[in-house]
């Protein structure tokens, strides 16, 4: 069996590698230069299925308004007339409710764990190293914050996830470079999540899949796909059709305009997301742990000798551009824990857009067309889903059983 994976970004090259695993002949069709070059490219680096949580959650409606006129705000909104916004935004605010912030969650957290066990079995298998750290910490800078993270730790504590309430001492003493000049109410943290660099994984990967035979195809732009007789007969491309046996959309922002026309429609919408990457300068000031400022939903985590500082979710701009005030926000949020740790003055910065659905967890798997698979929607978790959801594509097209069951992971949620 031939297949053809649109899109090579981490969840595409880790589809790939799983398909390939399983005998298949699978060709991965790319527009950029290479791989991880989009949302895989900057991003936080967390994997952390203890934090996997859905942004549509208590109190964040009332969060968004409150910020709606802040520069170093840690949602952006800006307004436009795309009615795919509209719709997003409202399907995404009934998903507020606490029941359904409980439903998404667990089943975020399901396919995350299932994941982070792949991503480890894989690194072992092929010596990858890919600059991980162990443990997250979540950073409550008022009490307030803390208390309104109470449901997220009740989803936790039932579903048997290993974590521990923190004071503020409790915080300093596990990670003791945080600065004493910010405020800080108390933290939680995860001893089992950890971060690493998701580029150089996919990167790493991909050689590994072509020394296997599979085949990447580099400035391969599609722009449609051709239906028949209740399937996929072929990727349109700037070089003319190109025929498979099946197909697995793994196009990240770009999927839902792929699926026009298929009779398959998905609400998912891109959300800009942006990171800082610095040089770490003083060892003896920098994190070992990953960090989350829950006040700027900012994370701060280490990679290798260089810190990565990453956030905010910007909705209503479709086109990936820098902002400066979102930029200042991710330093400043750096500044105030980790100020003496890098060369903050000397920053990369990145800009990228998350692939993401009004309720949280992705869609993986089968579709009304017989020969069509769905691995998107991840969001700002598709690093710590990434090979799970490679696996759990593998055996939908092998006809295989799932390690994990796929209940409100796949499309008949919205069908």
């Amino acid at each position: 069996m031939r297949v053809l994976v649109i899109g090579g970004g981490i969840i595409g090259v880790t589809t790939a590698y799983s398909l390939r695993q399983r005998g298949l002949e699978v060709t991965v069709l790319e527009r950029n230069a290479g791989v991880a070059q989009e949302a895989s490219f900057a991003n936080a680096g967390v994997i952390a299925p203890s934090y996997a949580a859905p942004w549509a959650q208590p109190g964040m409606p009332k969060k968004v308004l409150a910020q709606l006129f802040r520069r170093d705000a840690a949602v952006v909104f800006r307004p436009t007339r795309d009615r795919a916004l509209w719709r997003w935004l409202r399907q995404w605010y009934r998903e507020c409710e606490l029941e359904r912030f409980a439903r998404n969650k667990a089943r975020m957290q399901r396919l995350a764990s299932y994941s982070r066990a792949q991503l480890h079995e894989v690194a072992a298998r092929h010596a990858i190293d890919y600059e991980q750290a162990r443990g997250y910490l979540q950073l409550f800078r008022n009490a307030d914050e803390l208390e309104r993270n109470a449901p997220a730790r009740k989803v936790l504590q039932d579903l048997g996830v290993s974590f521990r309430q923190l004071t503020e001492t409790e915080c300093r003493q596990i990670e003791p470079t945080l600065t004493e000049a910010t405020p800080l109410a108390g933290g939680v943290y995860m001893p089992d999540d950890e971060s690493g660099n998701c580029a150089y994984f996919a990167r790493r990967l991909k050689e590994i899949c072509e020394g296997d035979g599979v085949e990447f195809r580099f400035g391969a732009r599609v722009t449609g796909l051709t239906t028949g007789r209740g399937r996929i007969e072929s990727v349109q491309t700037a070089d003319g059709p190109l025929p498979a046996d099946a197909y697995v959309l793994a196009a990240g922002c770009d999927s839902a305009q792929l699926l026009t026309g298929t009779g398959i429609d998905v609400p998912l919408y891109p959300v800009q997301g942006y990171s800082a990457t610095a040089q770490i300068t003083r060892h003896e000031h920098a994190p070992l742990l990953s960090i989350m400022d829950e006040t700027y939903k900012v994370a701060v985590t280490r990679l290798g000798n260089r810190l990565r500082v990453a956030g905010i979710a910007e909705i209503g701009k479709r086109a990936p551009t820098l902002r400066t005030a979102s930029l200042r926000t991710l330093l400043r949020v750096a500044q105030d824990w980790f100020p003496a740790a890098a060369s903050w003055s000397s920053a990369q910065y990145w800009v990228g857009a998350r692939p993401m659905l009004p309720d949280g967890p992705p869609l993986l798997g089968a579709t009304p067309l017989s020969n069509l698979y769905l691995n998107i929607g991840h969001g700002s978790t598709g690093w710590a889903m990434a090979c799970g959801s490679g696996q759990v594509l593998a055996d939908v097209v092998t006809g295989r059983a799932p390690a994990i069951g796929l209940d409100g992971l796949t499309l008949a949620r919205y069908h």
